[in-house]
């Protein structure tokens, strides 16, 4: 595919970087960008030689959400939203792993591969959303961040109602969708959103480092493994039934190469050498 506003590259240690490249539009959401977007995450979750994947934004701002050319649009005309918006054309990566995965933005749980997002600047509507079903999140010092449908008389959009307040508590949550208000990277840290904050002059180094560290020293069977767990023990309610299928799984990879390659390193006291997901 011809990548027009998005681009997309991986280096030598495994780690892919995808970025959403409007600048002069503040990298604004798009259904181009949406269908560029879900064609390399499915190119990355099928390369082998990717072990992590990076999203941020092109120049200083991530994603200021829905292009206002788009939101123009279905304020002037009567044509349903659901009816023009088919993702279901576009390529489907993360699906089949569970029913509950097979929708929007929420397909990104079903993805092989760790996903980071590095928002290296303001992060409103949409985006909050995409940043949210990623794996990891880390925000550069001083970001601003927004839910901002409320404020044009939206609901809270993509899940964010059941996502968020099981990333920051309901208190939270409903400060940031119900009032719409901008909030800082700082305070979306001290929320639970994101992992840590970076000052601007190491944010892009520091994310970078986080990265390497994953795709170097982290087993790719295990990140998938984790993975899967993390997600699928949200919907269930059986503290028990997580323990003995974590057992399950403990036995299962205990037969596979990357554990006796972790063992073997950490008795050699060297980096253990895993091999990428086949």
């Amino acid at each position: 595919m011809e990548l027009k506003v998005t681009t997309y590259g991986v280096d030598d240690d495994g780690v892919a970087t995808v970025r959403f490249n409007r600048p002069g539009r503040g990298n604004s959401w798009t259904s181009r960008m949406n269908q560029e977007y879900r064609w390399i995450m499915s190119e990355a979750d099928r390369d082998p030689a990717v072990k992590v994947v990076l999203l941020t934004g092109a120049g200083k701002q991530f994603c200021v959400g829905a292009d206002f050319k788009a939101l123009d649009y279905y304020a002037e005309c009567d044509k349903d939203y659901v009816a023009t918006v088919r993702p279901d054309q576009y390529a489907q990566p993360g699906h089949g792993v569970r029913q509950e995965y097979d929708h929007e933005l929420v397909w990104h749980w079903g993805l092989k591969k760790p996903v980071i997002a590095a928002i290296n600047g303001a992060c409103a509507g949409i985006a909050v959303a995409i940043a949210g079903f990623c794996d990891l999140r880390y925000g550069v010092a001083g970001a601003k961040l927004t839910t901002a449908a409320a404020r044009l008389g939206l609901p809270a959009e993509y899940g964010l109602a059941w996502l968020l307040p099981r990333l920051m508590g309901v208190t939270h949550a409903a400060d940031v969708l119900i009032t719409g208000r901008i909030f800082s990277a700082e305070e979306a840290k001290d929320m639970g959103f994101l992992n840590a904050v970076f000052a601007p002059d190491e944010f892009e180094g520091r994310v970078a480092e986080i990265a390497r560290s994953i795709a170097r020293t982290v087993s790719p069977q295990a990140a998938l493994t984790t993975k899967r767990q993390l997600y699928a023990e949200l919907m269930e309610r059986d503290v028990g039934a997580c323990v003995e299928d974590s057992k399950r799984l403990i036995a299962e990879l205990m037969r596979g190469d990357d554990y006796k390659e972790g063992v073997a390193a950490l008795q050699e006291r060297r980096p253990a050498r895993f091999k990428g997901l086949q």
